[in-house]
């Protein structure tokens, strides 16, 4: 696992998108409930951050913070599925295994608005804290295998919490995996030297998350200016003929509930209203298009 700190160095591929856009953006819905840590489920600890950070002891069972991370699947998820409904807008499900698993009828119901539901690996957890490929490559497996029972089609991409094991994107690559997103460090996809597995890079500053972190947002009209901010400079860049990747994530217990969900209908208006300039599409066919793109482009800037 090495460090590149140049990537393109400034002589970004000359291409455009399917549509013509020289923007795309990927907007991810993160399915984790049911996979989080939880002692009442035989983990050996339960998770911590939730609406607030847990107090209960780490080897004890938390049935609060199990609840907070139900309320995703058991209203979160219809509400922000009725509002991609209507504005006809697709996205990418991070789904855990274990998740996909247990809130499958959840899992299925988004799928089949034609969403792309991508591995998450079987727990919400880093896959850094796997010792053994072999035990990794089984959970990538049964997380597959809880996916295309839900939904039908077995994951062509890859995102964990956290960071990847040093053998994580040749277990995928030898799986078929059409890309993993478990980088942070560019606006455009990216090939990995050693593995030749397509990153296409994700974001954790337009996420919902931050709601759940100090010196995040607070009220939901901030994640909405944060995302429009973002889309101003991306697209004056794209102006100048640069391709770009904007990617914006969200929970399902996080926006899903009443106080924040206009930050998920606020930045889908956005996305909206800006939408003949921009390529919204899963990830699977931003990596599709990436790499059809490449094979004649040339580097510009």
């Amino acid at each position: 696992m090495t460090r590149d700190l140049v990537g393109y160095g400034g002589r970004w591929p000359d291409l455009t998108w399917p549509n013509g856009a020289r923007l795309a953006v990927s907007v991810v819905v993160n399915l984790e409930e049911g996979a989080e840590q939880q002692v009442l489920d035989g983990d050996p600890a339960s998770e911590r951050i939730g609406e607030v950070v847990s107090v209960v002891p780490e080897s004890r069972p938390d049935p609060g913070q199990a609840q907070i991370f139900a309320y995703g699947t058991r209203a979160g998820a219809w509400r922000m599925a009725d509002a991609l409904r209507e504005r006809a807008l697709p996205c990418t499900l991070f789904a855990c295994g274990r998740a996909a698993e247990r809130a499958a009828p959840v899992l299925a119901m988004l799928a089949a608005d034609g969403h792309e539901t991508a591995s998450h690996g079987w727990l919400w957890r880093p896959h850094a804290d796997y010792d053994d490929p072999a035990v990794e490559a089984a959970d990538l497996d049964r997380t597959a295998a809880a996916i295309e029972a839900a939904t039908g089609s077995r994951p062509v991409g890859f995102f964990c919490r956290g960071a990847e094991s040093p053998w994580t994107r040749r277990l995928l690559a030898e799986r078929g995996y059409l890309y993993t997103s478990n980088g942070f460090d560019d606006d455009l996809p990216y090939r990995d030297p050693e593995t030749g597995l397509l990153v296409v890079p994700y974001a954790l500053d337009a996420n919902d998350m931050k709601f759940f972190h100090p010196n995040g947002f607070v009220r939901a009209s901030e994640m909405v200016e944060y995302v429009a901010d973002a889309l101003d400079v991306l697209e004056a860049e794209a102006a100048r003929g640069l391709p770009r990747l904007l990617n914006i994530g969200f929970h399902l217990r996080i926006v899903g509930r009443p106080g924040r969900f206009k930050a998920f209908t606020g930045v889908l208006d956005e996305l909206d209203r800006r939408r003949d300039r921009l390529f919204i599409a899963t990830r699977a066919e931003i990596a599709r298009a990436f790499d059809e793109a490449l094979d004649r482009t040339r580097p510009c800037g």
